[in-house]
């Protein structure tokens, strides 16, 4: 049995893409305008070991399965054929597959590519959420290289959903470049610092602040002093520079600290943009009132964070390609649990939002500059990592679009005796 034919036993005849090997069998739609091309045995025995998105990814990231066309479109379409026929082997079906296969490419076992966070390398640097090991999965994914991630970010250097009005939103300014994505990043800025209520004067304290987007902002538009703390190193270098290029140096710093080690202190607003994802379904009750034990009487505190769709879903996926990957340790809580973590530690919840669509738009956004720019991010990371990038940021829009994840903003106030220093209509 060829290639061609096992993939046809797979996901059926009518698949919407084409299908080509390395032994010269083809299957699928011929004039798809994407195409799988399984270029090598290593990619079998990957997919023979995993046969699941695990195999897949790694058969990809180690260049022994090539996407022509769109990544996108190619998970879409084969996510919409898959779910709608559904996988009809037989017993059958399976045992000829295997002698087809080769019992050697089931137990012949292949490395999986260095990008993969190995499950024993993760239990050699120590609990989940500990200080070390927190510091080394961020190092992971966050130290790549800040000229790559200006490649992919482009120029606010900001790494969580953006907030898109309709006319930034529109689906054909992807790809355009003409300064969609960067108004939105500023929008959702201006919107985290509204439901704040920054004024002149105030302490502010953003924790995971990534390359100090929200700390330079907050401090050049509304006057405010910050502190902004990373575990990523190279974070806080490039955030150190930009802060005084920008001759922001009075108002903002950046330092390279684990949140954890921030002094209780009197800080009138506290952001966490991204962080909580971090933090881990475990840690969510201390996390919640350790922020709240910096905050003064009336402060606020502003969580925006990727969630599940549901609170009864598990919160870790292990063995999953995004685990694997991209975020190891990784945690998504639903909002009900993060909301009510927040409310156990302390907090009166005042408003909550899910961005769920903004977030699928910022990937796109991500996605396009990392094409553009495909040559150069090759040369920077190599394309091993590269292409974990343009699978995951795929992936992720399909996930946002779908309502696999979500992503909600929730709103909470130290009250002061009964007072929660809010307007009685907020001005966001």
């Amino acid at each position: 049995m060829r290639l061609a034919e096992i993939f046809e036993r797979v996901v059926g005849p009518d698949a919407p893409i084409r299908f080509t090997a390395y032994d010269g069998s083809s299957a699928g739609a011929p004039d798809s305008d994407v195409a799988l091309h399984v270029r090598t045995p290593v990619a079998v025995n990957y997919l023979a070991q995993s046969p699941n998105a695990v195999g897949l990814t790694r058969a990809y990231v180690s260049g022994h399965l090539d996407v022509e066309g769109d990544m996108y479109t190619v998970l879409r379409r084969m996510s919409d054929f898959v779910l709608a026929e559904g996988v009809n082997l037989s017993l059958g079906d399976l045992a000829a597959v295997v002698r087809s296969v080769g019992w050697v490419k089931f137990v012949n076992r292949v490395a999986p590519p260095p990008q993969e966070m190995r499950r024993g390398r993760l239990a050699g640097l120590g609990w989940r959420h500990s200080k070390s090991r927190d510091a080394e999965v961020i190092h992971h994914h966050y130290d790549v290289s800040n000229d790559f991630y200006e490649l992919v970010l482009g120029p606010s250097m900001t790494y969580t959903c953006a907030v898109f009005d309709d006319e930034d939103g529109a689906l054909d300014r992807v790809g355009r470049f003409d300064g969609a994505l960067e108004s939105a990043q500023f929008r959702k800025y201006e919107l985290v610092s509204r439901k704040l209520g920054l004024e002149r004067g105030m302490r502010l304290l953003d924790v995971g602040c990534g390359w100090g987007g929200m700390v330079m902002h907050a401090a050049r538009e509304y006057g405010v002093k910050v502190l902004g703390v990373t575990l990523s190193k190279e974070q806080a270098d490039w955030a150190a520079k930009r802060i005084a290029q920008e001759g922001l140096s009075e108002l903002a710093e950046v330092r390279h600290m684990d949140y954890r080690d921030v002094p209780d202190a009197s800080y009138d607003r506290i952001s966490s943009i991204g962080l909580t994802e971090h933090v881990g379904a475990r840690n969510l009750d201390a996390y919640f009132a350790s922020l709240h034990a910096k905050l003064v009487p009336g402060g606020r505190l502003l969580n925006h964070c990727i969630t599940r769709p549901r609170n009864d879903l598990k919160a870790l996926d292990p063995k999953g390609v995004i685990n694997r990957y991209v975020f190891p340790d990784g945690e998504l809580e639903g909002p009900g649990v993060i909301q009510t973590a927040m409310n156990d530690a302390g907090f009166e919840i005042r408003h909550q939002e899910n961005l769920r669509e903004h977030y699928a738009l910022t990937l796109r956004h991500w996605g396009a500059n990392l094409e553009r720019n495909w040559g150069e991010a090759v040369a920077l990371v190599g394309e091993g990592t590269a292409r974990v990038w343009r699978l995951y940021m795929a992936g992720c829009v399909l996930g946002f679009e779908r309502d696999v994840v979500q992503l909600h903003q929730i709103l909470g106030v130290r009250l002061d005796g009964t007072d929660a220093h809010m307007p009685l209509r907020p001005a966001f």
